[in-house]
């Protein structure tokens, strides 16, 4: 099943719903990374997430970038998200394993901890980015984004992210869902969403089921209206000439010794994990 996202107005609308599909990309930064299990589940939560939040914005060039930073042994959690909802995104440490004594599910809370902040900058292509912070509620991704979305942008919200990881360490299935209420929402749509979300099976496994964005939201709510539909995926906008302009901002002194000492090197991106290779003649014409 490809990657998708699809946008709905549901409760006579009055609530928002945004879902998507998120396996693919998700299994491209597990794969790009060497991800472990919960490692894996933990950014690939962040990239659905990621998705949705980029999707949002109002035009092409605004961009959105996710820190995560929990103090847990993961590290940092870094995701950038384009308005046409895709993404790129890496973990501090992907070699990471952990699981929950009594259910066996992966303890992505204990990987990333909670206790530290999530911050989200938007690029607005103003003079000034805007940017949000908020201290993590549990580390598990879900949970704390719903509290970001209300406490930082005053929009009550619901957030369910799941992925599903294979023994193998790759992902089988993964996606979001965002709730939001709008302004006009009542309290009997709080009260009807707050009913759905108690019944609603976990994303990972509706994806899992086979079922499409689209049938996760009509199945779900009786009166959706869907808006649009959207194919997305892991992307990365580097590239060789961005990696060189990158060795221009190195002291002159930097540069020669990679010449005369390393004869040349390699530059790594760490957004996609790209290895890009300068040899020692291209270096020496990079100087002049």
């Amino acid at each position: 099943m490809k990657d998708e996202l699809v946008k709905a107005l549901v409760c006579g609308e009055r609530v928002r719903v945004i879902v998507n599909s998120t396996t693919n990309l998700c299994e491209e930064a597990r794969r790009r990374h060497d991800c472990w299990p919960t490692a894996a589940a933990a950014l690939g939560r962040v990239l659905s997430i990621g998705s949705i939040m980029g999707s949002m914005q109002k035009n092409e060039h605004e961009k959105v970038t996710i820190q995560i930073n929990g103090g847990g042994p993961i590290g940092t959690i870094m995701v950038d998200c384009f308005a046409n909802g895709n993404v790129r995104g890496f973990v501090g440490d992907p070699h990471q394993f952990y699981t929950y004594n009594d259910t066996g599910k992966l303890a992505v809370g204990v990987a990333v901890g909670n206790q530290g902040t999530l911050k989200v900058i938007k690029d607005l292509g103003l003079k000034d980015d805007f940017a949000g912070t908020v201290q993590l509620q549990t580390g598990e991704i879900g949970d704390d984004f719903a509290y970001y979305f209300t406490a930082s942008e005053q929009i009550p919200s619901a957030v369910s992210l799941g992925v599903l990881v294979e023994p193998d360490n790759s992902v089988s299935a993964a996606g979001g869902m965002l709730i939001q209420m709008l302004p006009n929402a009542t309290e009997e749509d709080i009260d009807k969403v707050e009913g759905i979300l108690k019944q609603i099976k976990p994303m990972s496994q509706l994806i899992h089921e086979g079922k499409s964005c689209e049938e996760i939201i009509t199945e779900t709510f009786d009166d959706a209206l869907i808006l649009s539909h959207q194919d997305i995926k892991f992307e990365c906008h580097c590239s060789k000439e961005h990696m060189k302009e990158a060795l221009l901002t190195l002291s002159h002194e930097e540069r020669q010794a990679m010449i005369e000492e390393d004869h040349g090197c390699e530059i790594i991106c760490h957004w996609c994990n790209t290895r890009y290779q300068f040899t020692e003649e291209e270096l020496r014409e990079l100087e002049k």
